[in-house]
């Protein structure tokens, strides 16, 4: 490892040091060239409108055997089609094709997937404007649009 520099002038070569250094940083890159925002589908915002295009069942990962029941929904804001996961005992029964959603960050680490639902990213909060845990619950009935 080279040694750093500590002359009277080195100012500038060690302000330069710190920048590249700093550059490999694969957090400070993320942050400084907005990368989140320009990949993300919801473009940064914490949750987003979308409909229902199709009911689907995804495989869990090893060593769980499951069918995670999940949708296939298109965002009104951008047009952009994701997977999103229905958490809850029989809770995509309530879900209809071409209902109105609200889908939120499922909250994997570093944005990525939860558990053991492979490339799913998000969860169905609100059908029709309506909870789903209070719809899962019986608290409340499904209304209609």
């Amino acid at each position: 490892m080279a040694k750093k520099s500590n002359g009277l002038n080195a100012g500038t070569k060690l302000q330069k040091r710190r920048k590249v250094s700093r550059m490999k940083s694969k957090k400070l890159k993320k942050r400084k060239f907005n990368l989140k925002v320009k990949s993300d589908p919801l473009k940064g915002s914490p949750q987003a409108k979308a409909i229902v295009l199709e009911k689907i069942q995804l495989e869990a990962k090893q060593p769980n055997s499951a069918m995670r029941k999940a949708v296939r929904c298109q965002l009104i804001k951008n047009g952009k089609k994701i997977t999103a996961f229905v958490p809850g005992m029989n809770a995509i029964k309530l879900v209809d094709e071409h209902d109105e959603i609200i889908v939120e960050c499922i909250g994997g680490k570093m944005g990525r997937a939860k558990g053991d639902i492979p490339c799913v990213r998000w969860q169905v909060i609100k059908v029709n404007d309506q909870s789903l845990r209070a719809l899962v619950k019986g608290k409340i009935e499904k209304g209609r649009r």
